[in-house]
């Protein structure tokens, strides 16, 4: 028998902590983890949550070539694993089986994905926990705050992740349509108020739901994942590919900025935005705002045992009055500058510097995490859930705050923070890398990005316009030459949409969205072997009265074109198919305002985006297309 490397030694006590803090507390049935040992509830985050911890560590052991390994079976799936003394060690499997539970449990209320896609009312929201036991409900729908999208958005966010590490968490096509209708569930975030991260809403606590930022970052950074992802992996096709709305997520993407370092109407600043712009969501591009987030957080919120949640922020604290669900605004000042102070949000700063390869802020707060760590009476070290100020010190801390030592309490440890923290171990220790904790690069999000150009191909309704064209020295082809490409007006595409996710025998009926921008419509599609171009909703008359006027179709092409620029995310190059129709036609000549569009897009540049023009059959190479 070999003896162990220091590396192997290493990872069997992250190995003996995840068995003490993290598998103690799943079921052995569900496959679910209760929050506590004081509570059979399972909340759909802090599942996600504590299962990145097994997989990091699933990653680490499958890396190390060194340790000795027992096959239960000689048999080539089997991929469980013990080591040399007969412990066991976590695989992949365990992600795969924690990840179908939270799914198994989200698709006993496929009903309420098919409601709320219509009503997007919070009674007919997912619910944020189940019961570990059963992975049934546990509570009824008014009697907790269950519209949470950020806890489904980070559920598709991670298992998208997974996904594209080689893990097949989705087995069925049931199941396809079912995480297809779960984005149609959350690409309106934007819009829609729930309850937030911390499940209260309005920080009065009087159970209204607000916009959030951190609600629609992770919407937006799920649908980003998600986009175009084969769940079936290597051995999928194309009707297991889940598909996106690009103009869903530039939607999100305009709200969180126009928001952001604002979490909600209530909420100045919080904490939990540290996962929308950082790890796991990386849902900022833009590096001024991020920036800007992040020194609001820690002027406003960072102390001495971690981050506050939000300023004025009665949970847990000794002046939380436990008889009282309501406050009124006013009151709130009682709780300012003795809110409890959360570790894992120092968690989420060390991680940070991991993935930014700050060494320095790494180190700040690895040390300042470790000072935080309590022990157990099996003498672990565990990471506590918060940090309040005893009774007797409010006082004193009312008059010079940050001054008073406080005390752990809440959940110890605390299930999220505690897989949070083996996960930055091992990659601080070099057994895993950001890139395999991040295989969909979202990391990358703030880096530049090379010049778009923009395409586009100018077509002619019939000949007769096609020779009008032409006596302006413009050379197009007719809508019937652009063959074996088809062009079809967006209510065409809206229409296709429609028919996504639906599935009878879960009576879903896919995408209820009655629109689609420029960003859908600036691709090529194949469907049933077709190649199929769409021309943008803004052109169609049969769509809206307003089409009718070229002077207003002239500014709204120049305008579309310069938001393709600014938002473009898709491989390839976008291309904008403009169908000149008889409409844009007075006097057997092409109005001047379409004129002088078509002129600029032969010079190169309009509104100052570099464009190119020409037929759709040679700027096939470059486009941006889908199956």
């Amino acid at each position: 028998m070999r003896s162990r490397s220091n590396s192997g030694v290493r990872l069997d006590f992250f190995h003996r902590l995840l068995e003490k803090t993290i598998f103690i507390n799943q079921n052995a049935v569900t496959g679910l983890f209760r929050s506590s040992n004081k509570s059979n509830d399972a909340w759909v985050r802090d599942n996600v949550y504590a299962i990145m911890a097994v997989w990091g560590l699933s990653m680490a052991y499958r890396k190390q070539a060194t340790w000795t390994r027992i096959e239960l079976k000689p048999m080539p799936w089997n991929n469980i694993h013990f080591d040399a003394f007969g412990l066991f060690l976590p695989n992949f499997q365990d992600v795969v089986r924690s990840m179908r539970a939270l799914l198994t449990s989200m698709m006993k209320q496929v009903e309420k994905v098919e409601m709320f896609k219509h009503s997007q009312s919070p009674e007919d929201s997912l619910h944020a926990k189940y019961s570990s036991l059963t992975g049934h409900t546990c509570v009824g729908d008014q009697e907790w705050g269950h519209l949470q999208i950020d806890a489904t958005s980070l559920f598709l966010l991670m298992l998208s992740q997974m996904t594209a590490s080689g893990l097949q968490i989705v087995f069925t096509l049931d199941e396809v349509d079912f995480i297809q209708n779960l984005v149609f569930y959350i690409e309106n975030a934007y819009r829609i108020p729930d309850y937030g991260i911390w499940e209260r809403g309005d920080k009065t606590n009087h159970g209204l739901p607000e916009l959030n930022a951190s609600s629609i970052g992770m919407a937006k950074a799920a649908m980003e994942a998600v986009n175009e992802l084969d769940l079936f992996c290597a051995r999928g096709g194309a009707s297991s590919v889940i598909h996106v709305k690009s103009d869903k997520v530039a939607q999100c993407q305009a709200i969180l900025h126009s928001m952001l370092p604002r979490e909600s109407n209530s909420k100045e600043v919080d904490a939990g935005l540290l996962s929308v712009i950082g790890f796991p969501a990386f849902a900022v591009d833009d590096e001024s705002i991020l920036n800007h987030t992040k020194d609001d957080i820690m002027c406003k919120l960072q102390g001495k045992y971690g981050c506050k949640r939000f300023l004025r922020d009665g949970y847990k604290t000794v002046k939380e009055d436990p008889n009282r669900m309501y406050y009124e605004s006013a009151e709130l000042k009682i709780f300012e500058n003795i809110e409890c102070e959360w570790p894992v949000f120092y968690i989420f700063l060390m991680l940070d510097g991991i993935f930014s390869n700050n060494k320095e802020q790494i180190s700040e707060y690895h040390d300042a995490i470790d000072d935080l760590m309590i022990y157990l009476p099996d003498a672990s070290k565990v990471i506590p859930e918060l940090y309040y100020v005893p009774e007797e010190k409010v006082d004193l801390e009312y008059k010079t705050p940050g001054s008073q030592d406080r005390k752990p309490g809440g959940q110890v440890p605390h299930l999220w923070s505690q897989s949070l923290f083996i996960l930055a171990m091992l990659m601080k220790e070099k057994f895993i890398t950001p890139g395999e904790v991040d295989p969909l690069n979202r990391r990358q999000s703030i880096r530049p990005k090379p010049d778009l150009v923009v395409q586009v191909a100018v077509l002619a309704e019939d000949t007769l316009v096609q020779q009008i064209l032409k006596s302006h020295d413009i050379v197009v082809q007719t809508v019937a030459e652009a063959a074996p490409i088809f062009i079809y007006p967006a209510r065409v595409l809206i229409h296709v949409f429609k028919h996504l996710g639906e599935n009878k025998k879960m009576e879903l009926t896919g995408n209820v969205c009655g629109e689609t921008g420029v960003l859908g419509t600036s691709m090529l599609y194949t469907l049933h072997g077709k190649i199929l171009a769409f021309v943008p909703q803004f052109l169609d008359h049969h769509q809206f009265y307003l089409a009718l006027d070229n002077d207003l179709l002239a500014d709204l092409t120049k305008n579309d074109i310069s938001f393709l620029r600014n938002n473009w995310r898709e491989l390839g190059r976008p291309t904008v198919t403009i169908t000149v129709t008889h409409g844009m036609i007075a006097n057997e000549s092409i109005q001047a305002s379409i004129l002088s569009n078509i002129r600029k897009f032969q010079t190169g540049y309009i509104n100052g985006v570099q464009v190119q023009m020409g037929n759709l059959g040679n700027l096939i190479a470059p486009l941006a297309s889908r199956g």
